[in-house]
């Protein structure tokens, strides 16, 4: 590969926006908190695409099934893929952080911050209804289903596909272009973190951090791997796909601005438009693989740091609790905090003040729940479209990454 074609190379860049953005966040924090800007503008511009390409993506997509039904069906398998992965997750966080007690460590040397914004709503129950008012991504869902299955009944209803499609086009390629601005998106968002919190903030929390990290690529390359080599398909061959969409993730602490580009990449991998519409943005607000394992490692973290001994049918409670109030972790910032503070309080048994211990290292750990979020809702999406017969055999599987 010629040096002009590395350079050009969006990965490349990305990691490049990263790698300047720690270093000036490190050395000139002052300046680095300023590139905040950067960063949350970047993410601002992607959100205005999220909404349309859902939209557009779910309307297409069940317009062109032939059978309602299919579009039911896809949503139920789903939805119990998600339930069943999550649990998975939230399992394996819980029985790590037990294992590996990362909280026995001495609080003296803890940084303690203001926690008292996230447990002032530590005793409000979750709301479905909240919760869906809250997110937009499952709004536009909706919107795009009703729209889709009205369409659907119309005996007219191939007048509507072409303007819908050329709409469609326009869109992705105006998204092509915004995303040449990732590397800068990248480099805010880096810049600020590290600014703002400092790497010495890391360091008490290391084993916590280090545990939280490894549990994830544990969950990522043996369970999710597992899940793709039974169908056939390689796990590290789809992360090469979506390496560019990774970085993005890994710049702003967050997998939303990489939602668009990663809906066309599944379908460029021989996912249906329909099965990728419909999982994708419900992935993104019920199957959060990354937010599950951090909520239920925090939660043992907080029990270990004040010695509080948890028997077997806690450890089962914890879950339980976890699996209802984990569905509120989506759409909002800081809702990963409430998620604590309402599981530690209906727990009765956890200090909720122990959220204060680990405000300081959150953002230094949101980048790999984005990531690991990302990646289950891809694996999801080809999982489902494999089960419903809707996936091409292309690049992916013969060892040619695309991207």
């Amino acid at each position: 590969m010629s040096l002009k074609k590395i350079v050009s190379n969006l990965a490349v860049q990305v990691l490049a926006a990263i790698i300047a953005g720690v270093l000036l966040g490190h050395f000139y924090p002052a300046i680095g908190v300023k590139m905040e800007i950067i960063g949350k503008t970047f993410i601002n511009i992607i959100k205005l695409f999220i909404g349309p390409i859902i939209f557009l993506t779910i309307v297409l997509g069940i317009v062109g099934i032939d059978s309602l039904k299919k579009v039911g069906r896809v949503g139920v398998k789903a939805l119990l893929y998600f339930e069943i992965v999550s649990t998975l997750a939230l399992s394996i966080g819980v029985l790590t952080a037990y294992i590996v007690q990362p909280g026995s460590i001495d609080m003296a040397g803890l940084t303690v911050k203001d926690a008292s914004q996230y447990t002032q709503h530590a005793n409000e129950n979750f709301s479905w209804i909240n919760f869906f008012l809250s997110n937009f991504t499952l709004q536009v869902l909706v919107a795009g289903i009703i729209t889709g299955i009205i369409l659907s009944n119309l005996k007219n209803k191939y007048a509507f596909i072409k303007p819908l499609e050329k709409i469609s086009h326009y869109v992705f390629l105006a998204l092509r272009y915004v995303m040449y601005l990732a590397p800068l998106g990248a480099f805010g968002g880096m810049a600020f973190a590290v600014g703002k919190f400092g790497l010495q903030t890391l360091l008490p929390l290391g084993k916590l951090m280090l545990c939280v990290y490894l549990t994830m690529a544990l969950f990522v390359f043996v369970i999710l791997g597992s899940i793709m080599r039974y169908y056939k398909l390689s796990i590290w061959n789809f992360l090469k796909s979506i390496k560019e969409e990774l970085l993005i993730v890994l710049g702003t602490s967050s997998s939303e601005p990489a939602m668009p580009s990663l809906m066309k990449k599944l379908e460029k991998m021989g996912c249906s438009k329909s099965v990728v519409g419909l999982v994708v943005p419900t992935g993104y607000s019920f199957n959060l693989d990354g937010t599950s394992i951090y909520l239920s490692m925090s939660v043992i973290f907080i029990a270990q740091l004040y010695n509080v001994d948890l028997s077997f049918m806690e450890l089962l409670s914890i879950i339980g609790i976890l699996m209802i109030t984990s569905k509120g972790a989506a759409g909002v910032t800081g809702s990963g905090f409430i998620v604590l503070a309402s599981t530690l309080t209906a727990l009765h048994k956890i200090p909720v003040e122990g959220l204060a211990f680990l405000l300081g290292v959150d953002k230094f750990m949101s980048e790999a729940r984005a990531i690991t979020n990302i990646i289950g809702n891809g694996v999801a999406t080809i999982v489902i479209s494999k089960a419903e017969k809707e996936f091409a055999e292309p690049e992916l599987v013969k060892g040619e990454p695309l991207g």
